[in-house]
């Protein structure tokens, strides 16, 4: 059974970094994608970027290039998502979510995911 837990969600002011992490279990090898979703109040969820854990190769959208980075501990088990230069519209409850997978992730749609967490807010404000 794959169980997904987001953890590191805080209230940061504005141009601040933060870290949030993503402790994954219940899968018996390192061929599985990560991705990492957002969704703010009234609004759709969004894809901030994923990472295929065999490979360490992560992908963004447009939204987050450049501020956003994706890594993955293989021996921990544990995949983290570093958000530099907050901004108020990254206000939103983050999620990780999970898939096999070889060589590649989703960075975009959500419904190639199986496995998802319960999320972990972050609030960015002055």
């Amino acid at each position: 059974q794959v169980h997904l837990v987001e953890s590191g969600g805080d209230l940061v002011q504005p141009g601040e970094s933060l870290r949030v992490s993503c402790t994954i279990s219940g899968y018996n090898s390192h061929y599985y994608a990560i991705g990492w979703f957002r969704q703010a109040p009234g609004k759709e969820r969004e894809g901030v970027g994923c990472i295929s854990v065999d490979d360490g190769i992560a992908v963004y959208p447009d939204s987050t290039k450049g501020r956003f980075t994706i890594s993955a501990d293989r021996a921990k088990m544990i995949v983290y998502l570093q958000m530099g230069s907050l901004r108020p519209e990254d206000t939103a409850v983050y999620y990780c979510a999970a898939t096999q997978s070889v060589g590649y992730c989703e960075s975009k749609v959500s419904s190639w995911y199986d496995h998802w967490g319960q999320g972990t807010p972050v609030t960015v404000s002055s």
